[in-house]
């Protein structure tokens, strides 16, 4: 007889599902939106490839938190365990489409290979990221806390919130007002549910509303020529059959990785300290999980989606305690990775991906961007709200370059003579540049050593900037190379190196300010005692 302790579903489980299905139906979506939409990327390349891998690491994800939650419900004896949600990481995955995978896939095609092999090696480099950040996320899953403890919460939050703002949200809002009478739309309903906190239909989750508000926009007035050139018919039903068989073609994708390396590792960082707060979150509503193996099987379920051809990391959410409000318990999570990982194989994933287009998907990016940028200011005590703001400032030079250095706004040639322009001083399309190259890492040390100058701490704000100088020595941050790519200073052109010493020198000279203005302090302080 089924006791309430081992109860496999609950009623609240099926609203679960819906919210955590569509959540990870909005960012594969986006990503195959964004990859296909804006960069050209083959179809068959996404769908037959990229998506059974990525569509495996949740449903291995979702199936090892159903089990520690039916564990945890057997040891506790309680019937109202909620298992940790799982699913891909937007602003990560976002990130992953929109400064990794696309512009790498550009930058193959400009070096000569044709759209197959320059999407093939795309590919390759998205599951060489994907083991990168599974790698790093299994090491210090044992030392989380131990780099939650180093890096302010401020330079943690605002360097994802700066993601989050500029592309995460700035960019897909451009694509919802591309066809305003459908994408605005949804973003009110989005706004309406999800901000306002209004109840839905029938109690419906929020994003779907907004899905279905915005597909029946776009097709109910697309045929009739009122969304213009801007609607597209939806392609005809395939069933795309492929299984994730483990592959070592991830091993051929690491020759492409090293250049990317500033965005890959803390895009991997910020999911293991974000795994240490969706475990407090979930303890302090009563659901007490081990984080450490919270943190490893995130880890894991990325692994097996990089060995498997897939190209976006999974992370635990942050919504335990809304999706155990609603009721949800261990069903919903076996049900989401069930769903997705089979939609995966057989290709229904996909056709859903197709019927919604990005004005119709993009408003829940904006609300997640909303959400993101919020919390880095409510998470982080009002007297670092500086520090936060600081660090955006890296992220919109790189959404800056992204769109300047578009050959469909600006030529090469021409991108590459405003560059080089010293006529007086450094131009300001290089100071765009390379203050957005490596722009996380850069928002990090920004954010941190305003903090430690807040907590009246000038030294530890020096050594920040010292390595903040050493970094951009080395390509980390503030890379003088278009591409964001790796050197060694002594061997670039010479105006090169001089960009790489002024920048390098600023985090120096500012140190050694810092520091004398230390000294200063320390002998008034004693001078009034």
């Amino acid at each position: 007889m089924s006791t309430p302790a081992n109860r496999w579903f609950a009623p609240g489980d099926l609203n679960g599902f819906l919210g955590l299905l569509v959540d990870n139906l909005s960012i594969m979506g986006f990503l195959a939106a964004a990859l296909i939409g804006l960069f050209g990327f083959p179809a068959d390349i996404v769908f037959l490839r990229m998506f059974p891998g990525t569509a495996l690491g949740v449903l291995l994800g979702n199936l090892a938190y159903t089990a520690m939650a039916r564990r945890l419900a057997r040891r506790s004896g309680r019937d109202d365990v909620t298992a940790m949600p799982l699913g891909l990481d937007a602003p990560t995955s976002i990130g992953m489409a929109l400064l990794v995978l696309g512009p790498a896939f550009l930058g193959f095609r400009q070096g000569g290979m044709d759209e197959h092999a320059a999407a093939i090696a795309t590919w390759q480099l998205g599951m060489a990221s994907l083991v990168v950040m599974g790698v790093l996320k299994f090491v210090l899953s044992f030392f989380g806390a131990m780099v939650q403890r180093h890096v302010p919460r401020a330079g943690l939050l605002g360097s994802i919130a700066g993601i989050a703002l500029v592309l995460m949200g700035f960019l897909p809002l451009v694509e919802i007002l591309k066809l305003p009478v459908v994408g605005f739309a949804g973003l009110g309903v989005v706004l309406y549910a999800l901000v306002a906190h209004a109840r839905m239909p029938f109690g419906l989750p929020g994003v779907l509303v907004a899905f279905v508000v915005g597909a029946l926009l776009y097709y109910g007035l697309g045929p009739s020529g009122w969304l213009g050139a801007g609607y597209h018919p939806p392609a005809a039903w395939q069933w795309r059959f492929a299984l994730p068989w483990p592959t070592l073609q991830w091993v051929d994708g690491l020759a492409y990785v090293v250049p990317y390396l500033p965005l890959i590792l803390p895009f991997g960082l910020l999911m293991v300290v974000g795994g240490i707060n969706v475990t407090e979150s979930a303890r302090a509503a009563g659901d007490d999980y081990a984080t450490r193996d919270i943190l490893l099987v995130e880890a894991l379920a990325t692994l097996a989606a990089g060995f498997c051809g897939g190209v976006a990391q999974t992370t635990p959410y942050i919504g335990q305690p809304s999706y155990k409000a609603m009721g949800a318990r261990s069903g919903y999570t076996l049900l989401t990775g069930i769903v997705v990982g089979l939609g995966g194989v057989f290709g229904y994933l996909s056709n859903l991906v197709e019927l919604l287009p990005l004005p119709v998907l993009a408003p829940i990016l904006v609300f997640v961007a909303i959400g993101i940028t919020v919390q880095a200011f409510e998470a982080t005590p009002v007297r670092y709200a500086a520090a936060v703001v600081f660090s955006f400032f890296p992220a919109i030079a790189r959404m800056l370059t992204i769109k300047l250095s578009d050959p469909a706004y600006v030529s090469p040639e021409h991108f590459a003579r405003l560059f080089s322009d010293g006529a007086h001083g450094i131009s300001e399309l290089a100071v765009i540049t390379v203050l957005g190259n490596g722009f996380i890492i850069t928002a990090m040390v920004w954010a941190s050593f305003v903090v430690a100058l807040i907590d009246h701490r000038p030294r530890r704000a020096a050594l920040i900037l010292l390595l903040g100088g050493a970094l951009s020595l080395f390509w980390v941050i503030h890379s003088v190379e278009l591409s964001g790519g790796i050197y060694l200073p002594w061997l670039l052109d010479a105006a090169s190196r001089g960009l790489v010493w002024q920048f390098a020198g600023a985090y120096l000279v500012l140190a050694i300010v810092l520091v004398l203005l230390s000294l200063g302090d320390a002998r008034r302080t004693a001078a009034v005692r």
